[in-house]
């Protein structure tokens, strides 16, 4: 079992992390290093004169250095992420039901759920330069929420009766109507369109990488799964 669980999530971590990298570089990568220019100081804000809103940027790979270990550690990341997701799928088998590539990816958009989307929802995606609260106590709320939704995300797939849904639907709101930490005061040089467009963008790439891990893990789930009664 314990093969059988590292294998699937070897392969689908890997392959779905390093899918999220090439997806960051072309749509979240570009808002950052547009953003440091605002950070840095290069461009200004509501300045004297009008500021293009294309500035000209690195390409793609401009930095290899940079570039090679932000793949390396979004692999690492994913890999992570999908042991977590195969030993909940592996209980969820021992339970009586399926996994398969196709239910693989409703994990997946609970996963996304989870991890990105309902932080995210209070804690949005910030860009360089922002004002934030301090890094611990956002931590804390942040840990403290992904543990909620996803007791929450498992009590909808499995709870079968109205208590646990009830249960589910406290654990999703307590941490939103708690509230997420906030600074004391907003500033920063960067533009708020760019900041709307990193959120949406890392929102779009999150379910699409947590969506494509799903599949995976289910997938390598299930062809394991019959290798190993083919071998047995």
């Amino acid at each position: 079992m314990f093969s059988r669980i590292l294998t699937s999530a070897l392969f689908a971590g890997a392959a779905a992390g390093l899918i999220a990298a090439l997806l960051q570089f072309v749509f979240v990568q570009p808002v950052l290093l547009h953003a440091e220019l605002y950070e840095s100081g290069e461009l200004v804000h509501f300045g004297a004169e009008a500021v293009s809103a294309r500035p000209e940027l690195p390409g793609l790979f401009a930095d290899p250095m940079r570039d090679g270990l932000s793949v390396v550690f979004t692999m690492f990341t994913y890999t992570g992420y999908a042991l977590v997701m195969v030993a909940l799928m592996s209980t969820a088998d021992k339970m009586g039901h399926a996994v398969t590539a196709r239910a693989g990816l409703l994990w997946g958009l609970a996963g996304f759920i989870t991890f990105h989307f309902a932080p995210g929802l209070s804690l949005a995606p910030e860009v360089p330069g922002v004002a934030a609260a301090d890094v611990e106590v956002r931590q804390i709320w942040w840990t403290a929420t992904v543990a909620a939704t996803g007791v929450a995300m498992w009590l909808i797939a499995f709870g079968g009766n109205a208590m646990a849904y009830g249960a589910a639907a406290l654990l999703l709101l307590a941490p939103h109507l708690i509230g997420a930490p906030e600074p004391e005061s907003f500033s920063g040089p960067v533009p708020t369109e760019l900041g709307a467009l990193f959120a949406a963008r890392a929102f779009g790439v999150g379910m699409a990488a947590w969506v494509l891990l799903g599949g995976l893990a289910g997938y390598f789930w299930q062809t394991e799964g019959k290798r190993a009664e083919a071998h047995a």
